[in-house]
């Protein structure tokens, strides 16, 4: 296992374990890589959309020759404090930063003397910056931006959402975890320890579709171009969690290697040797930080999970073309990746919640929930296909959303 880019360039270049590559850990590298990866396929669907005529422009003002406002310097100040408040910092203690980053990112320890300074500084730009650009008089004017252009936004907008959501779920995932929030709500949430996947799924679609609302583009046929994307992503993000050991692993495997299985043996069980939660038994004559591997094999469920992901996108690619039903497609996304979620959980750790006498994981319940809305968006549309589906599903299987996020 590679719990962080040191431990993987030891393997490929013999390089000591443990340097300042450590501050990069494997788990977040793939995370960045699944937002690129999603952003990527998403743009190429929206360009596609557009050039059908399914999804037009929108016009925003753009302002030309203006000073700066007090938010955008005091946005640039506030940045410049962060820089200044953690680095000189993390410079000094970098032994302490080094093995977890998140934990001195996500305190309050600082330099309090250089993010003032950086403050003012980054401050102080801003408004000469501006300044020197500005025109005697100042213009405002109109542009044309396609959707594909707000792809930065969208992807932004979905990843700190996303991660939010994740660690929500992630603490409502256990009571063990919610007398945790319980305890010390702060120290819960800004915690890197734990993310849900669904949960931070769930969250970004319903802040990226408030979005896109807003800008004035059609959410249906958005819906149907980011669905590729999202499974694209889900099954990069899940290479994360098999290279670093996350311990998103499965059950127990004890049952022997069958004799048709063709990859590798640890596809079937694995130990998880250095993995990231220092988890397990001692690895014996190991002096590195992480020095441990399970002391059971296990079903590398990850790995399993970016198979299904990229069976499910090809299925989704091929026939993104074929549908001509707007939503559809993403219906379809939803039935089989609640389909894909809930049968691997069958081999997965996470634990029981009991509601109304049954009980089951929280995946499971998200799983089976998302399994229904496929199932019954798809056949709900095919009923509708001879009507105006994209006024009618807009009005009718989003208008309650919709009137929510826009209050």
């Amino acid at each position: 296992m590679y719990p962080d880019l040191s431990y993987l360039f030891h393997d490929l270049l013999g390089t000591a374990p443990d340097n300042w590559l450590s501050v990069l850990k494997t788990f977040g590298v793939f995370l960045i890589l699944a937002f690129i990866a999603s952003a990527y396929v998403l743009n190429l669907e929206l360009k596609r959309k557009e050039k059908e005529g399914l999804l037009q422009g929108f016009t925003e003002k753009e302002r030309i020759g203006f000073p700066a406002t007090w938010q955008e310097i005091a946005t640039n100040a506030l940045f410049g404090f962060i820089i200044g408040f953690k680095l000189p910092y993390i410079a000094q203690h970098f032994e302490e930063f080094r093995p977890d980053p998140a934990s001195i990112i996500l305190s309050g320890k600082g330099t309090w003397l250089w993010g003032i300074v950086a403050a003012a500084g980054f401050g102080f730009f801003k408004y000469w910056d501006a300044k020197k650009r500005a025109l005697a008089k100042p213009l405002i004017k109109e542009v044309k931006v396609m959707p594909h252009h707000r792809i930065g936004d969208i992807t932004i907008l979905a990843a700190i959402s996303g991660i939010i959501g994740a660690r929500l779920f992630s603490i409502i995932e256990s009571e063990e975890n919610i007398k945790a929030f319980i305890k010390d709500p702060l120290d819960q949430l800004l915690s890197g320890s734990g993310l849900a996947i669904y949960g931070g799924l769930i969250l970004a679609f319903i802040t990226v579709y408030w979005y896109i609302y807003r800008k004035g583009m059609k959410p249906i046929h958005v819906m149907d171009a980011v669905a590729p994307a999202l499974i694209m992503g889900y099954g990069v993000g899940r290479l994360g969690c098999q290279f670093s050991g996350d311990g998103d692993w499965g059950i127990v495997n004890t049952a022997p290697t069958p004799g048709w299985w063709f990859l590798p043996d640890w596809a079937w069980a694995y130990t998880y040797p250095h993995n990231v939660l220092n988890d397990g038994v001692q690895i014996e004559g190991c002096v590195w930080d992480y020095c441990r591997q399970l002391g059971e094999a296990v079903y590398p469920t990850p790995l399993y999970e970016t198979f299904f992901s990229l069976v499910i996108f090809t299925i989704l690619w091929a026939l993104r073309k074929r549908f001509k039903v707007a939503g559809m497609l993403f219906f379809l996304y939803v039935l089989l990746n609640g389909i894909e979620r809930f049968f691997i959980e069958k081999i997965r750790t996470n634990p029981d919640i009991n509601i109304l006498g049954m009980k089951a994981t929280q995946a499971e319940y998200v799983a089976g929930l998302l399994i229904m809305i496929g199932i019954v968006g798809m056949v709900y549309l095919w009923m509708k296909k001879n009507q105006n589906i994209e006024n009618y599903v807009e009005t009718r299987l989003i208008a309650s959303l919709r009137n929510f996020l826009c209050f």
